[in-house]
């Protein structure tokens, strides 16, 4: 038995390879949802908006032909018609025509599409939800994960961020002091995010020619973009907000985000139908306080992250562990391709 812990991109991918391959695996997940930093949320409307991960670019090579091989349509984020920049405070956000670049994608129906298509090719009995995990013994013939309930596995696959990982579980016979290291010092991708999502009727920045973008160094909203989905028949506007608007209410934020947008787009800005945010920092089971600030993509793809601990029986699989692309969905597809692949190697 394999038990995989963490059940977002990597952890399922992990799961689904040892399915297809006729491995005995369970996947323990802390939260009451699978994903992980993948999260879809359909707002008023039926529209689709993403929380967590969006987007992606061509140079993501192992995603797109996890897309293809599941069947997973995608489509070009809309970046046509005039942006809006901010540089400093002293001045308002000024149109501008943003110069020729790589183009994002983002996936049809959202990203949690890729998460459910992954799920539905499992064995349902086997993917545990509400088991974070505690404790962990390494016996000699076993390994026993204490958790909501207590489990016995042969190997153990950590489908989580490195620094949850070393924060937050007790090892009865102790980690090497190097992983504990790196783990503490290595940075969570979105755990210091706040996604945004403002849901209208119409998407009536179009009317003026405007791309729905605003870039701004000060916010509150630092990077915003149109939101419709594949069909073109929802509106959003989605983005991150500058993480210093964390301290006051939901209500406040909101009303300065539309204050923002309406200065760029237009009163029509201040009459949305919904309005979603997820504060990262605040998902326990993402983000951990640490008292020395990490910089973006600290110790991603750390070599210590590739090597097996106890003599075979544990394993890193998760964006951040990747040898590249680290914190994006391509650096989680690339952990668990390579760890399926290993431990499937044993059997």
């Amino acid at each position: 038995m394999i038990t995989i812990i963490g059940a977002g991109l990597s952890g399922l991918l992990t799961a689904y390879r040892l399915e297809k391959a006729g491995i005995p695996y369970r996947v323990l997940e802390a939260r009451d949802r699978i994903g992980g930093r993948i999260h879809t949320v359909l707002a008023k409307n039926e529209t689709p908006v993403e929380m967590g991960a969006t987007w992606f670019q061509s140079a993501h090579t192992n995603l797109k032909s996890l897309l293809n091989e599941l069947e997973i349509a995608h489509f070009e984020q809309n970046m046509e018609g005039i942006a809006f920049y901010q540089p400093d405070l002293s001045n308002p956000a000024q149109p501008v025509r943003l110069p020729e670049q790589q183009p994002s994608y983002r996936v049809t129906g959202g990203t949690s599409t890729l998460i459910d298509e992954l799920y539905s090719r499992l064995n349902k009995e086997q993917v545990f939800l509400n088991q974070p995990v505690q404790k962990i013994s390494v016996q000699n013939d076993f390994i026993e994960i204490e958790a909501n309930d207590k489990f016995q596995t042969d190997k153990l696959i950590f489908c989580i961020p490195p620094k949850l990982l070393a924060e937050k579980m007790v090892f009865e016979l102790a980690l090497p002091k190097e992983v504990i290291e790196i783990s503490k010092q290595t940075h969570t991708w979105m755990e210091d995010s706040i996604k945004v999502a403002v849901i209208y009727e119409k998407p009536f920045w179009r009317k003026q020619q405007f791309s729905g973008t605003i870039f701004s160094s000060y916010g509150p909203m630092t990077e915003l973009y149109d939101h419709g989905n594949f069909e073109d028949d929802k509106s959003a506007l989605c983005g991150f907000l500058h993480p210093s608007y964390t301290s006051i209410s939901q209500e406040e934020r909101k009303s300065h985000i539309l204050n923002q947008i309406a200065n760029s787009f237009g009163a029509e800005a201040k009459q949305p139908i919904d309005y979603q945010e997820t504060i990262w920092k605040q998902e326990e089971f993402t983000s951990n306080s640490t008292n020395n600030p990490l910089y973006p993509h600290q110790n991603n793809g750390h070599p210590v992250f590739r090597n097996s601990l106890f003599a075979d029986k544990v394993f890193f699989s998760n964006s951040e562990t990747a040898s590249s692309f680290g914190g994006y969905m391509e650096g989680a597809v690339i952990s668990a391709e390579l760890v399926a692949r290993t431990v499937i190697s044993f059997q």
